[in-house]
């Protein structure tokens, strides 16, 4: 753990500075508690305090799964959640960072409370087996989705907290794996 702690206290050296300014063009696209409510494929120009942004180099050097649980928030388009059983059916498939989780529509603006409620069961799990396991919450390059989900969780009270911006793509082009991605089956 002492690796990952070094390499996330380093992620914020590394990073550019165009995340932290606000676009006063997008003013609309908020909702009322402050989180991105439309046109989520867009440039990101906001600071998801009191998360932080975790640089792509920073990130290539976690194992996911192992050293920091990440947890994709990409929609399953054209998906639909039986509600019953918290099983997906998909519309077509996606491939996500080899060892995180799906936790498809997590990032919306206003997330389906049970969806979320299944994110923070999934953090909770990880920390019950290491309390200070980082997450990371990504979704593609230019997304708001992620910026989202790092935001609303660190401002639920839970500490290492990581946004991925370069998400998905990022992390295929820096050369990391993708593999097919499993929905998570959230239960009323």
């Amino acid at each position: 753990m002492r690796a990952t702690t070094a390499i996330l206290a380093a992620a914020a050296l590394l990073l550019p500075h165009s995340a932290t300014r606000a676009d006063p063009s997008s003013a609309g696209e908020f909702n009322a508690a402050g989180y991105r409510a439309a046109r989520y494929r867009a440039p990101v120009t906001r600071d998801p305090a009191p998360a932080a942004r975790l640089a792509l180099p920073a990130a290539m050097l976690l194992h996911p799964g192992k050293d920091a649980q990440f947890i994709d928030v990409l929609p399953a388009e054209g998906g639909v959640r039986d509600p019953t059983t918290g099983a997906w059916r998909l519309a077509a498939s996606h491939v996500t960072i080899a060892g995180a989780l799906w936790h498809p529509e997590a990032g919306r603006g206003s997330p389906d409370p049970v969806l979320w409620r299944g994110l923070v069961a999934a953090v909770r799990k990880a920390r019950r087996r290491d309390p200070s396991i980082p997450v990371v919450l990504f979704c593609r390059s230019d997304c708001w989705m992620g910026w989202n989900a790092a935001k609303r969780l660190a401002s639920q009270g839970f500490s290492g907290v990581w946004w991925l911006a370069e998400g998905i793509d990022g992390w295929h082009d820096a050369g990391g794996k993708l593999v097919p991605a499993i929905p998570a089956r959230v239960h009323e």
